[in-house]
């Protein structure tokens, strides 16, 4: 008999195990279990007729499997036996899958995710004719048998055309005689400029999100632009407001390739994130065209080919033909600035969150912040700090949860000082099935409001309103299904709990007048400055405003969840042929980066096209 207790490996978002968690009696051990699971599956798949009955001895009635591009050239999530029959009998066959084994020196191992969750999970490799794949399965015991709960499959690297990195890096040189050497900065120059050439992709904005991309695909051996409207690589990050810190941990959002080091804060402020985004361009030789804006795009359909313009510092015109566009502006779009009756008339200044810097010039005056996401509370919590008098104007509700015990228990063993390396997290993480997530979110984010309760019955006590998530998932659902309605707290939350930031709640506001806002319900609030944190809308707004109705009336929605889970239209087809949508936080761009630059090396090599 095995305390599961005593064997916990934390894979995501774990959380303490009550000491009434049952006991699973086995007389083996992961591996033997793992093992034996695997050989059953490799039996009936490996080879040209793969018998997909399989499915039903080896999953559960309420197993899961997710696929990314391993077999089919998109992002899929299945529930159920008969579905996930269907997707391997359509996509299996012809695709060479062979050679399924535990990953070595991954060993299986058992895991406590919830006390209502526990399983058996193990990393394995696997290979089809088109490259190499990692997959992690995770089996639960129902009767006398270990079923699948999830099964995830995933390409990494195309045979052939494996990535530049490990044992297959450049060797940096060519020793021994080399009549007309060019060194490695004129070699440079040239890849930067284009002259002489196309980039096969162009990608718009020198954010994480395109210089992720741009390092996967420069070790793909495919030319890349990146064009950037700022002076300066990072400046996306340094023109924010003034003492904007991510509130994700350094574990989570490392960078492709280059984690930070070791040294770096836990929280990083924007500057030294914008920094660094300028020294990880250099060290990953990324192409980068700063000050050069997207200016117009048309695409041939016969040629498969783009006719995109952007305007470089000189104010001169340059033309390119790229294969691929990309659009890595961020999940959101546009800003969404709501216009309001009366304001005109307002003698304050009125700006949206995108435009404001710093409270400094407001102390001892009067600051209303509409809206109560991360955004919002951190502009209120600055406002506090410069002096002056800020009441922050609620709409509807939002999840709140402290930075110190929320991250704690989300990213416990997983995304920590001790976590796995972040390769195998981001597998742990991604390969859950996002619908399963929400079931798993219900059970931590109760964990983290009792963690939390002093203060969320403060916030409660000071007129503030809470949500838990439309089912009680929390921060990750709301993230995935909506982009906001959260915060996660440094702090203003014990600031607006005191009664030192104000809250006015649940009343629309109406029109403005010279003073202030005035609200449907008669009051209002004098101001000297209204800061709208009202958030950004779809991506596909930035997409019609830069490449025009023609290319946005084809794409498809862009975030939120899909029939199936999977987050729509990101880092995969947009609805427009070779475009694309890249964005997200830092670390799903760090996963999905890869992602996408294996869709588009595949329809370079001609393995498939959208």
């Amino acid at each position: 008999m095995v305390d599961v207790q005593s064997q916990v490996t934390n894979p995501f978002e774990a959380i303490n195990i009550a000491p009434q968690s049952p006991q699973v009696d086995l007389n083996v051990t992961p591996r033997d279990i793992a093992q034996k699971w695997l050989h059953k599956l490799s039996h009936a798949l490996e080879g040209e007729n793969p018998n997909v009955n399989i499915v039903d001895q080896l999953w559960s009635d309420k197993g899961w499997m997710r696929d990314l591009l391993a077999f089919s050239w998109d992002f899929r999530t299945l529930k159920g036996k008969e579905k996930i029959k269907e997707y391997l009998a359509k996509n299996l066959p012809g695709k060479g899958l062979r050679d399924l084994a535990i990953e070595s020196g991954k060993e299986p191992a058992f895991v406590a995710a919830t006390p209502e969750h526990q399983w058996i999970q193990s990393f394995f490799t696997f290979e089809t004719t088109v490259g190499q794949g990692r997959g992690l399965f995770r089996l639960i015991k129902e009767g006398d048998s270990w079923r699948a709960l999830t099964f995830y499959t995933g390409l990494e690297e195309l045979e052939g055309h494996e990535e530049k990195a490990g044992a297959n890096r450049e060797q940096g040189t060519a020793h021994g005689e080399n009549i007309g050497r060019r060194s490695w900065l004129d070699r440079r120059e040239e890849e930067y400029k284009f002259e002489n050439s196309d980039p096969t992709v162009v990608i718009i904005g020198a954010g994480h999100s395109g210089l992720n991309l741009a390092a996967r695909l420069g070790q793909l051996n495919v030319p890349t632009l990146i064009v950037e409207k700022n002076d300066r690589i990072g400046d996306n990050w340094r023109l924010r407001y003034k003492f904007l810190v991510l509130h994700d941990p350094v574990w989570y959002d490392h960078l492709s390739y280059l984690p930070f080091p070791k040294t770096w804060p836990v929280f990083t402020p924007k500057d030294k994130l914008g920094d660094w985004f300028e020294s990880y361009a250099k060290a990953m030789e990324l192409n980068v065209w700063t000050q050069t804006p997207f200016q117009s795009a048309e695409y041939d359909e016969a040629s498969k080919t783009w006719t995109c313009t952007v305007k470089r510092p000189d104010g001169s015109i340059r033309t390119l033909k790229p294969k691929h566009v990309v659009l890595a502006t961020g999940h959101s779009g546009e800003a969404n600035i709501p216009k309001f009756p009366g304001q005109e008339k307002f003698k304050g200044r009125l700006v949206h969150s995108s435009q404001h810097t710093t409270g400094k010039d407001f102390t001892g005056k009067k600051a209303v912040v509409v809206g109560c996401c991360n955004s919002g509370h951190d502009i209120a919590h600055d406002f506090y700090e410069q002096g002056a008098d800020v009441t922050i104007v609620q709409r509807s509700s939002t999840y709140v949860m402290t930075s110190k015990n929320g991250l704690a228990e989300l990213f416990r063993g997983l995304y920590d000082e001790n976590g796995p390396p972040t390769e195998d997290a981001d597998i742990m993480f991604s390969s859950t099935p996002n619908p399963l997530h929400a079931d798993l979110h219900q059970h931590v984010t109760r964990r983290i409001a009792d963690l939390d309760k002093d203060l969320l019955d403060g916030l409660q006590k000071a007129g503030f309103k809470l949500d838990f998530g439309d089912d009680g998932s929390g921060f990750l659902m709301k993230y995935f299904r909506r982009g906001g309605g959260y915060y996660l707290d440094v702090g203003a939350s014990n600031l607006i709990a005191e009664g030192k930031i104000k809250v006015k709640q649940g009343v629309e506001i109406e029109r403005f007048d010279e003073k202030g806002i005035i609200f449907k319900d008669g009051s209002r609030l004098d101001a000297d400055i209204v800061v709208l944190a009202t958030g950004y809308q779809n991506m596909r707004t930035t997409a019609r405003r830069l490449l025009g109705d023609k290319v946005a009336d084809r794409c498809n929605e862009v975030w939120g969840m899909d029939e199936e889970g999977e987050l729509k239209t990101m880092w995969r087809s947009s609805g427009h042929p070779r475009f694309y949508f890249m964005g997200g936080n830092l670390a799903l761009c760090r996963f999905f980066s890869k992602r996408l630059a294996l869709q588009i090396k595949a329809q370079e090599e001609g393995l498939y096209e959208q």
